[in-house]
């Protein structure tokens, strides 16, 4: 479970300005869900969705689109929830655990390339690549944008668990096979939820896929170390998000 209280760390400069705005996202297959728009005003290439942990859109990913488009980024950060909880705001009361089991891959899928639309008509000429950012719960499915379909340049996975879970829904390693992209993944080496040997089968799995790949273990930082309230692991977070600004640099397309 992540933290439900956590923030987005302040990790440096902006480069450029940006906007931020609600919007409301349709996808091909009905589902009406919020989601968050941040346009930069000198624009990399580059184009992100985020996908959020099981709080769906909370203001940590909103702050997190911002962040982004201050490096030049277009950035818009999903909603799960839409389908089952409505597209209205929501406050920290908001209980998910009633409506995560009625998210699968498949609205998953349909929410991206809803984004992908929204980035590309925002964006226009100025998009030339496209790259998911996800934690935990997003994490996973972030790692999974990796495959060919969904057209990334690639992805980004903070403590996303890349195992099979209980019900047997195959994980990122179970699937490698699938991916292309090239992933960079971060975990903490004290994750409870997350053994040391999932991610190292991970790892593994994509050095046997020859696929672009850096996995990255804090030793010493929990799941969810990525926030602003963990001072302790302000390094950690530091050094993680300038891992992905450096990795979205290196893959976006000129």
């Amino acid at each position: 479970m992540c933290h439900t209280d956590s923030d987005f760390p302040v990790l440096g400069p902006a480069i450029t300005t940006a906007s931020g705005s609600e919007l409301t996202l349709t996808a091909a297959d009905g589902g009406v869900s919020r989601a968050f728009l941040a346009v930069p005003a000198k624009p990399s290439g580059a184009g992100v969705v985020v996908l959020p942990d099981n709080r769906g859109l909370h203001h940590f990913y909103e702050e997190l689109a911002c962040s982004l488009a201050e490096q030049g980024h277009f950035a818009v950060a999903i909603d799960y929830f839409g389908r089952t909880a409505g597209a209205a705001p929501r406050d920290e009361s908001f209980q998910p655990q009633e409506h995560l089991p009625k998210v699968t891959r498949g609205t998953i899928d349909a929410d991206l390339a809803a984004a992908t639309k929204v980035l590309t008509d925002s964006a226009g000429t100025a998009l030339k690549s496209l790259f998911t950012i996800g934690f935990c719960f997003g994490g996973r499915h972030s790692f999974l944008s990796s495959a060919p379909q969904y057209g990334t340049a690639g992805v980004i996975g903070f403590y996303g668990f890349p195992g099979s879970w209980p019900n047997g829904a195959l994980g990122p390693t179970a699937r490698v096979a699938e991916l292309g992209a090239p992933v960079l993944g971060f975990f903490g080496g004290a994750d409870q939820g997350i053994p040391a040997s999932d991610v190292s089968a991970f790892d593994e799995a994509l050095a046997g896929a020859k696929i672009p790949h850096d996995i990255v273990t804090y030793p010493g930082a929990p799941h969810s170390f990525f926030d602003r309230h963990l001072t302790e692991y302000a390094g950690a977070a530091q050094d993680a998000w300038a891992r992905s600004l450096a990795f979205i640099g290196s893959h976006a397309s000129a």
